[in-house]
């Protein structure tokens, strides 16, 4: 197909602007700690050697959310193909570091190029890479179109693009259909999004619904050392966890935690908020409403009883939902979307959410109608669902046991992913 107008009109604006965009980036990078090195693989220069022996497939996401949505897939084409090597790109500090944390067998990351001939030039000449896989809605039209043009297949998979997106890829068609056509298969997270891609004129026969990576996600890890500290502090105490909480929510779970320990005076709430750096804010809240309090930021411990544990820390989550048997998940009292209820049941406890779920639309439904999650609209609501699996053992082991069936369907799932992928990939054989 032939490029429009407005396709070179961008490949100039990069010209212009890749200098100073490359300062500012690298810029910021290094401000957030990021070595010199590796700040400048945004410029394209690779800070490891390309891996020798099999296949090398890329991977592009943007931050934490996508990265770690694929790092499963990772895995189980890893095991698939057990002389392939996988590269993970992404564009922030924090994505890398979790990256680092849980990386698949033969993958190493680097910070993503910038959408500039330059810096895109130099990534693909070390990397070379036999198949592309990018995430979500990562759409730099000079990235894909020069990958393309090397030959190298790809795909799209968990394709999810706002209304906002979609409306500007809508209203220039020739575009649109221009950066679309280099994928080989597009997998979207739902029915809506795949009418969406045809909408923006992406090839009919390439568009197929997959469902959201981020349902299935690896396992969180845990730290013996941490899990065996915490539970020594809490010495037998019940426990449940409210975790990602966004602002206007941590005073209904307070006042849910409230109305629990009147029955429950023991009853600890472990309290996660979505953004550590409102720990102070959020501490409080705790206050504010007359709960004793430990931070784990402070390297406190509930040694003495406390109501609640602010477990304020990035990377921790893992240890918090395994200390539990149910877990409500913020950002979904509010209209903000919902978080990952897929991470909870892999560590075998019980959902509980607000009805604002819209990211996890079909893994909520699911997961509801098995039994394994459960609705709240309020605090009285949040305070009962909470009683009922603490109170219960029949009917939370029944909950549990829908969870591990989720658990193990969304496993069969990300496999058939991987197949396909391998196969649309021409991933079967080894050309080296």
């Amino acid at each position: 197909m032939r490029a429009p107008p407005l396709y070179y009109l961008y490949v100039a604006a990069t010209l212009l602007l890749a200098p100073f965009a490359a300062w500012a980036t690298i810029r910021k990078l290094r401000k957030q700690g990021v070595s010199a090195l590796r700040a400048h693989e945004k410029m394209g220069h690779a800070s490891q050697p390309r891996m020798g022996g099999g296949q090398l497939i890329w991977f592009h996401a943007a931050s934490v959310g996508e990265s770690l949505s694929v790092l499963a897939l990772i895995t189980k084409m890893g095991e698939m193909l057990p002389r392939a090597q996988f590269l993970i790109t992404s564009g922030t500090p924090t994505s890398a570091k979790l990256v680092a944390d849980r990386m698949p067998p033969r993958t190493v990351h680097q910070f993503a190029p910038l959408d500039a001939h330059g810096p895109l030039s130099r990534f693909l000449k070390h990397w070379r890479p036999d198949a592309a896989v990018f995430v979500e809605s990562e759409l730099w039209p000079l990235m894909l179109r020069m990958t393309r043009e090397r030959g190298t297949p790809m795909a799209l998979v968990n394709a999810r693009l706002s209304a906002k997106s979609r409306a500007a890829w809508a209203r220039h068609a020739g575009l649109a259909a221009y950066i679309f056509e280099v994928f080989d298969l597009i997998l979207t997270q739902n029915d809506e999004m795949a009418q969406a891609m045809l909408d923006m004129h992406a090839p009919a026969d390439r568009v197929a619904r997959g469902t959201n990576l981020k349902s299935l996600s690896a396992p969180l890890p845990t730290d013996p050392a941490v899990l065996a500290q915490i539970r020594a502090a809490l010495k037998g105490r019940p426990v449940w966890v409210a975790a990602s909480t966004h602002p206007g929510e941590e005073e209904i779970v307070l006042g849910a935690h409230e109305t629990l320990r009147a029955t429950h005076p023991d009853l600890a709430l472990i309290l996660v908020p979505r953004h550590p750096d409102r720990s102070a804010e959020v501490a409080a809240l705790i206050r504010a409403a007359k709960l004793s309090c430990a931070t784990r930021s402070e390297d406190a411990l509930p040694r003495n009883g406390e109501a609640v544990y602010l477990a304020d820390t990035l990377g921790e989550l893992g240890n918090w939902y395994a200390m539990t048997d149910v877990v409500f998940l913020g950002g979904s009292l509010h209209p903000i979307g919902g978080h990952n209820p897929f991470e909870v049941v892999q560590a075998e406890a019980v959902v509980l959410s607000g009805p604002h779920v819209t990211s996890f639309a079909e893994t909520y439904a699911d997961m509801q109608a098995r039994g394994a999650a459960i609705r709240v609209a309020d605090a009285a609501e949040l305070a009962r669902a909470v009683a009922d699996v603490l109170d219960a053992p029949a009917a939370r082991a029944q909950a549990l046991q829908a969870a591990d069936s989720v658990v193990q369907d969304q496993s069969n799932v990300l496999g058939g992913i991987a197949s396909r992928l391998i196969h649309i990939l021409n991933l079967e054989r080894d050309s080296r």
